[in-house]
């Protein structure tokens, strides 16, 4: 029997985005695979006057458990393992964890303005055994007056994520868990957006390029996520990469996650355009066109979000951007839509 939420997990609120711009969801799959997911037409969505497309996947059986409700069980994290971080590294959590899947308000009711500021709620969250993603809003505000100010570093960034994925493995049970992999477009994406029913394990990191991502693959190994989705390569061209190192990188990512994950979906999602001239939109396409590739060869899924976000030009849609790279909570709105199609239909077929 499917809960409730489950059912109504391809619902967006809020979303004033007219149908029309919304283009089909493309997903393309490994040629052994039988996935087969694709825009059904006459099959959608209507949220607030807008109809948005849903999708149509058909999945094949899928290894595991029967998705579970969310435990309620609440015992906490000892704060002594965390403390010190930034300084942390790698010293263990314990095994008493069951609080990081306690089910969260869907507002946070604070603003988050710097990455300074959502580093230090993520690490006050860890000291009150919980992932960020799935504190009560009501705690926050105490856990806000805890923030420190310090200049952080991409070492500190890497030391609390490996916090949360070994808390997260430890703590996870029978829930059913989805990993965000990339840069600060996964890191700043909103917790409340996210599609309920499950885990959440953000792994982003403000600046990373696609070789950063795969050095820091092993961070979350212990995990049992059923879906990895993973997006990396804006910084890469920002930063002069070429074209070959970027699919190079990604294809050891698909690799990497592939042998460490075996029965989870990974799912490779296109490179978003921008409204910045340094960056070029079709060179941006043409390297999406070669991980559609990548994705089919590495028995990976590939997930083409690209032409949701642009305008007649081919930019980036400037009600969907902050500064022409990030994305607003506009632009994140869309991102949901995609990522809500997809969890709904996965844990449907699960059922």
């Amino acid at each position: 029997m499917r809960d409730p939420y489950l059912l109504a997990a391809g619902l967006l609120t809020g979303l004033a985005i007219p149908a029309s711009a919304l283009p089909h969801l493309s997903i393309v799959l490994p040629e052994s695979s039988r996935f087969l997911w694709d825009l059904k037409q006459g099959s959608q969505t209507i949220v607030s006057r807008q109809i948005i497309p849903s999708v149509d996947l058909s999945l094949p059986e899928l290894s595991g458990q029967a998705f579970q409700p969310l435990k309620n069980s609440q015992p906490t994290v000892d704060e002594k393992n965390v403390s010190s971080v930034p300084e942390l590294s790698s010293e263990g959590l314990p095994a008493s964890t069951e609080s990081l899947v306690k089910p969260s308000a869907q507002a946070a009711g604070i603003s988050l303005t710097s990455g300074n500021q959502l580093y230090y709620q993520r690490l006050a969250a860890l000291k009150t055994g919980q992932i960020y993603t799935r504190v009560d809003s009501d705690n926050l505000q105490s856990l806000w007056e805890s923030i420190r100010k310090r200049q952080l570093t991409y070492d500190d960034w890497k030391s609390l994520l490996a916090l949360e994925a070994r808390a997260i493995a430890q703590g996870q049970g029978a829930n059913h868990l989805s990993i965000l992999v990339g840069d600060s477009l996964s890191m700043w994406f909103p917790r409340e957006k996210l599609p309920t029913g499950k885990l959440w394990l953000n792994q982003g990191i403000s600046g990373d390029t696609s070789s950063g991502v795969l050095k820091r693959l092993g961070a979350f190994s212990a995990t049992r996520p059923d879906v990895i989705y993973v997006m990396a390569g804006i910084n890469d061209l920002r930063k002069g990469a070429s074209d070959d190192t970027i699919l190079r990188n990604y294809r050891r990512i698909v690799r990497r996650l592939r042998e460490t994950h075996p029965k989870a979906q990974i799912i490779v999602q296109s490179i978003l355009p921008t409204r910045l001239a340094k960056l070029s939109n079709s060179r941006i396409r043409h390297i999406n066109t070669q991980l559609t590739q990548i994705a089919k060869q590495e028995g990976a899924n590939y997930l083409n979000i690209y032409s949701w976000f642009t305008d007649m030009e081919g930019n980036m849609r400037p009600e969907l951007t902050t500064d022409g790279l990030h994305l607003s909570q506009e632009g994140y709105d869309v991102w949901r839509s995609a990522l809500q199609q997809i969890e709904y239909k996965v844990t449907q077929r699960e059922d």
